[in-house]
Parts: structure tokens; sequence; C-alpha cells
């Protein structure tokens, strides 16, 4: 029922601007100048049209929706200056582009974010390192090949996790098999961790089954963990939980009970609400994925303030838990990133004994 009430609130939404945008076209004077009202028109719904033709439903409704944000804003002033000509709705669109255009770069542009994470707890090394890697959704900004490009330039580390959607409804089985063999070039110490996401296991099972990633994953030596336990090493212990979207899935309460307190305890759990209760467990580190690092400007505080996420980037501290949300490698359908980027991170571990 929610998501049918939002869906119809976002199509007046939509409506609005597509009118709103039309009228916006006025601005050319030479369309004007055609004699035949309907080629006119249809020039006009064409200019509207031009982002969707380029880069799709999902991008197009991005695009069109910051270039109404900005004529609004400079409607708005103009209202204070009352300029009588079009010089503003101009500056508009040149912030417009200039602003969708590092969007786009934050977005596809792959960046390295370090986090140095101290401990009192023996963990019986100077440094411990950890690649993590979130929302790939293979197919969005590169594809299985590019993937495996990238992944074969990391550096080395103890270990590698995937904290949730690896993949997506819209991922093709050559992308998801090829994302899979990607994986396996990590250069690592002590193996290579993936946990699911809300996305992975598809919502639809168009192009594979989650069998066919479970396969892939498998046999590419990725370690797939729900609501599962490995010692890494004689002093650090790894929890991968399944996703929140799992009615099945165990508390961390449930999952830690049995674990030495004196360990260091990383948990992968890819959506970033659950805070409370992991900052009141045995729980040392928590890495997470899923919020895409807000992508766009204000939906990460949105997300926070309605309580769908605890945070949505960076690190945060919770009592003796460290919690850090990777911002993507990528994005679901979406292009572009505004007020974040696009990442993977590495982790250092360090003990304040050593």
């Amino acid at each position: 029922m929610y998501f049918i009430i939002g869906a119809i609130i976002v199509l007046f939404i939509l409506i609005f601007i597509m009118i709103y945008m039309y009228k916006k076209t006025s601005i050319l004077k030479v369309i004007d100048k055609i004699n035949n009202k309907y080629i006119r028109f249809v020039i006009r719904i064409i200019l509207i049209l031009i982002p969707f033709i380029i880069f799709g439903f999902v991008n197009g409704v991005v695009i069109v929706f910051h270039f109404a944000i900005f004529f609004l804003l400079f409607d708005l002033i103009n209202k204070f200056v009352k300029n009588k000509t079009n010089l503003l709705d101009y500056i508009a669109i040149i912030i417009t582009i200039i602003y969708l255009s590092v969007a786009l770069y934050q977005g596809t542009h792959i960046y390295k974010t370090v986090y140095n994470v101290e401990t009192t707890k023996d963990i019986e090394t100077n440094n411990f390192k950890i690649i993590q890697i979130s929302d790939s959704h293979t197919g969005t900004t590169f594809d299985g090949n590019k993937f495996k490009e990238i992944i074969s330039n990391m550096e080395e580390a103890d270990i590698a996790v995937i904290t949730g959607d690896l993949v997506d409804d819209n991922t093709t089985h050559e992308d998801m098999v090829l994302t899979c063999e990607a994986l396996s070039l990590f250069k690592v110490k002590y193996g290579i961790y993936f946990v699911y996401g809300n996305h992975d296991k598809g919502y639809f099972g168009i192009n594979f089954k989650d069998e066919d990633l479970r396969k892939e994953l498998t046999k590419n030596n990725i370690i797939i963990l729900e609501d599962d336990i490995v010692n890494i090493t004689d002093k650090i212990v790894l929890i991968g939980r399944k996703d929140a979207s799992d009615n099945l899935r165990k508390s961390i309460d449930e999952l830690t009970k049995e674990i030495d307190e004196s360990k260091y305890i990383i948990d992968l759990n890819h959506q970033p609400n659950d805070y409370d209760n992991e900052s009141k467990s045995k729980v040392d580190l928590v890495l997470s994925g899923h919020s895409h690092g807000g992508q766009l400007f204000p939906l990460g505080e949105i997300g926070v303030l309605t309580k769908a996420n605890d945070e949505y980037e960076g690190i945060h501290n919770r009592n003796n838990t460290t919690f850090i949300v990777n911002t993507g490698i990528s994005s679901w359908e979406i292009l572009f990133k505004t007020g974040t980027k696009s990442e993977y991170t590495i982790i250092n571990i360090r003990s304040k004994n050593e």
C-alpha cells in the first residue's frame, strides 16, 4: 500500500515537472519563430525527452528533475531582482550542466578511501588490512570485464569483503559470471567473503537465479556468509549477516553469544540500520553499504531522519563499536552521485598495544 501511494505521488511530481519544463522551453525564442504550432509542440517535447533518449528513463528523470530544481531556484531569485530577460534561465542551465557533469564523474569514477581503526584488543599483528567493496550492481557504470580490471589493480590485503548488492536484476548472466570471476582476483591472505544485499537474489530473476550466483561465487572460492561465523585468525572473528530484508536472519546477540569477547569481532551487514543493537553487542567493527552515500543530495539525510538508515556514509562510533558505511563502488541504475562519490575502502585495524 505504501509503495503504491509513493509511486502515485512520484508520478504526479513527475507530471508537474514535465509540464513546468515544457513551459521553460519558451526561453528558446527561435522555436517561437516556427509558424506551425504542432511543429513547435513536437520540438519542445523532443527537447524535454533528450535526457531520456540518451541516458534512459531513470537517469532522464534525475536530469530533468535537477534542471527543474535550478530553474525554480532562479525563478525565485528573479522575483527579487525582477530581471525581464532570460539571463537567469541561461545561468540556471549552465549551473545545472556543470553540477550534473561533476555528479556523473563522482558516480562513475572510483576513489580509494582509507580508514584507520584502533583497538585495545590483542590482534597479534601490527596492521590487519581489509579491502571492502559494496554495491557494484554490475552493469550500471561498468560491465564484468571492466570490473575484472578494477579488482586486478587493487592492493594486497589480509581479507576482502563484499558487503552486498554485487549484482541486481539488470545484470546480465554473462556479467554476473564475469563479476564472480573478478572477485577471485583479490590478492588476499585469509580469503574473500560475501554477504547478500537486498538486490543480489533479484526481485524478478530475469537473467539468472540465486542458485546461479551461488554456484559462480563458490566456483571462484568466494565464501558466502549467511548468519555465519568464521575465525579468520586466533584473535579475529568475522560475522556475515543475512540481509535485513530476510525475515529469518538472526539477531546480532544470537550470533555473538558464543564468541569470546576478547577476540576482535568484525560484522558484515549490508544495510546500516541496526546500530543500536550492534553497538550494545560484542562487535568491534561493522562494515555496511546499501545507501550509496545518499546517492543524490539530500536523500542520505532524509534516510537518516526517516530511520531507513542509521548512517549513510563514512566512519562513526557508538559505544565501543566502529561503523563504516561504504558509498558503493557503483550504483543501482543511477549514474550520478551528488554530495558523495563511488569508492572502495581500505580498513587498517591496528592495536594500540603494539
